[in-house]
């Protein structure tokens, strides 16, 4: 230990500071303990679909052109649906960011004349153009979907204002989960599952998206596992455990990620065609990191 001090005087760190910061840890010491054991059941998680789905080194074969029967890419989507328990996912280094995934979501289960709400107020940034809140070329507005917003009160739900906001036109209402760049608190998983049983026992009918970006693996359940139709998120975040170069992932029900599909490459080519350019290693290593 007074090695370890000596060594840190050099760095120009005193042992005052050095004491100071030993304390802190200590009073911290209940809390990454938690932390650690959500980690862990994460990590057995990802672990048990890794072994599940049979993740081998012929996974990590790298495909180009269509990428047809790519059988690492197709198998990482199985992963991904395992790991957060929904009928299917889509993971592509195709998608680009997470805008990019809420937007191929949105657009693809969403048609002209129907409405789009968020009870969570307004949502992050680069969704407004996407909506078009703000007008932008090719936005949903521009293809004839409406929008309609119920803001929060207090970083609380505005129960009254969220029933009478869902009407015949609502078919899909979007939750986004962290705060982002707004100054309310940010929504754990058992919150949105209170919201999405809100809004289904309204209309039973209506898909809820969430927006998981920075939400993955941070609690030992996701949004999927309370009712969310579809999660969406990017490989540049959480699960792509600082090793994904690129990507983005749509875990849901069959359904609306066949949709999603049809809308990233085209109706008819779906999840058949997107090669993986040699990513696999880094989009597996990454989830398998990322708890």
């Amino acid at each position: 230990m007074e090695e370890l001090i000596k060594q840190y005087e050099q760095m120009g760190i005193s042992r005052m500071v050095y004491a100071l910061g030993e304390k802190t840890l200590a009073s911290l010491a209940d809390r990454f303990a938690e932390i650690d054991k959500i980690a862990e059941y994460n990590q057995a998680k990802v672990l048990s679909a890794m072994q599940k789905n049979r993740v081998s080194a012929a996974c990590f074969a790298a495909t180009t052109g269509y990428g047809y029967d790519d059988m690492g890419r197709d198998n990482l989507e199985k992963v991904y649906a395992d790991v957060f328990h929904t009928e299917a996912a889509l993971v592509r280094p195709q998608i680009t960011c997470g805008t990019h995934a809420l937007a191929i979501a949105l657009s693809a289960n969403l048609l002209p004349g129907d409405e789009l709400l968020s009870p969570v107020g307004k949502p992050y940034d680069t969704l407004e153009e996407v909506i078009g809140i703000r007008p932008s070329p090719c936005s949903l507005a521009e293809y004839g979907v409406t929008y309609r917003q119920v803001d929060l009160i207090d970083g609380s739900f505005d129960w009254e204002g969220i029933r009478c906001a869902i009407n015949e036109k609502t078919k899909l209402i979007t939750i986004q989960r962290s705060k982002g760049y707004a100054t309310r608190p940010t929504f754990s998983v058992s919150q949105i599952g209170e919201l999405i049983a809100f809004c289904k026992a309204i209309k039973p009918d209506v898909i809820v998206m969430v927006d998981n970006c920075y939400g993955e693996f941070v609690e030992t359940i996701e949004p999927s596992d309370v009712g969310a139709d579809m999660v969406v998120g990017s490989l540049i975040k959480n699960p792509g455990g600082g090793l994904a170069p690129i990507g983005g992932y749509i875990a849901g029900t069959k359904a609306c990620v066949d949709r999603c599909a049809y809308r990233l490459s085209a109706p008819g080519l779906g999840q058949e065609v997107g090669a993986n350019l040699g990513l696999m290693p880094s989009l597996y290593q990454g989830f398998f990191l990322s708890p």
